[in-house]
């Protein structure tokens, strides 16, 4: 009896592994369906994160550009960045389907510095009828009164020009309330001179961080911040630069978008009127 029992028990042994494998074969289907799912909630985390907030970037590289709307006014901005602009092809040029009515022109830096093709590019922006402005990079580590003079020194503005614009892109070590003492000490020696509020070019976030005092809001605003349907800043503005790789006839590779807060008749309005004294040389 023992025996017969022993055999029993080792032929159900088989029986038992086989009918366990087919258990596990049978659950495959639900592990594919796990593993898809999760592959899917992976996808869609990625893309909300890390691919919708740069679709704009990625658009504009390949050839899509996307344009924000209820806006009538465009400009681009230049330095030598962009090498020799064919302004004859320039100045019958479009963004989407709205032509380039200003072009501002990096003409200095810090206190020695002269942009190589702002000569060239501010004298053919004006033969070519397309108001122009004419703008500053601001050096932290350099002294303000000294970037003040060299800009005054190197650019004359006309009637019908922007006024001039100081583009203040870094702090550096300074503490704030002196780098903001800094900034506008050279706001202010220009705007002696030129009897108009200069124009302040900074970034969306370095305008909240490190501008965003009452002292700054007297001057009009140029604020960039890219690849947004509509500016996110509450505050007044001027212009907005809403991507840094748009595509413009005449203007070799990428170049800066930029619109214009209002009507052509207001953009008229902000340029520099012919009872404002000339700058002293």
């Amino acid at each position: 009896m023992n025996k017969t029992t022993n055999k029993t028990r080792r032929r159900s042994r088989p029986s038992g592994r086989r009918s366990g494998g087919s258990r596990s074969f049978r659950s495959w289907p639900a592990l594919l369906l796990g593993g898809v799912l999760i592959v899917v909630i992976y996808v869609a985390i990625f893309y909300h994160f890390f691919v919708s907030p740069l679709s704009f970037r990625w658009r504009a590289i390949y050839g899509e550009p996307d344009y924000p709307s209820g806006y009538d006014i465009m400009g681009i901005d230049i330095s030598h960045h962009q090498d020799n602009v064919d302004w004859d092809r320039l100045r019958n040029a479009s963004i989407g389907n709205l032509p380039v009515q200003f072009v501002v022109i990096k003409a200095t830096e810090g206190e020695t510095l002269i942009d190589q093709n702002f000569n060239d590019n501010f004298y053919r922006a004006g033969q070519n009828d397309i108001i122009r402005g004419a703008y500053h990079y601001f050096k932290s580590n350099k002294n303000s009164t000294r970037q003040a003079e060299f800009f005054l020194k190197q650019v004359h503005l006309q009637e019908g020009d922007l006024p001039p614009i100081l583009d203040v892109e870094e702090r550096g070590n300074k503490p704030l309330p002196e780098f903001q003492r800094d900034v506008l000490n050279w706001l202010e020696i220009v705007q002696s001179i030129y009897g108009v509020a200069p124009i302040i070019y900074t970034g969306y976030k370095f305008k909240v961080d490190y501008l965003n005092t009452k002292a700054f809001d007297d001057y009009p605003l140029w604020i960039a911040h890219y690849y947004e349907k509509e500016l996110k800043y509450q505050g007044r503005w001027m212009m907005w630069q809403y991507t840094d790789c748009g595509r413009v006839d005449g203007v070799k590779g990428s170049v800066d978008l930029n619109i214009f807060n209002g009507s052509m008749k207001d953009l008229v309005a902000s340029t520099l009127q012919p009872d404002l004294d000339e700058p002293e040389e």
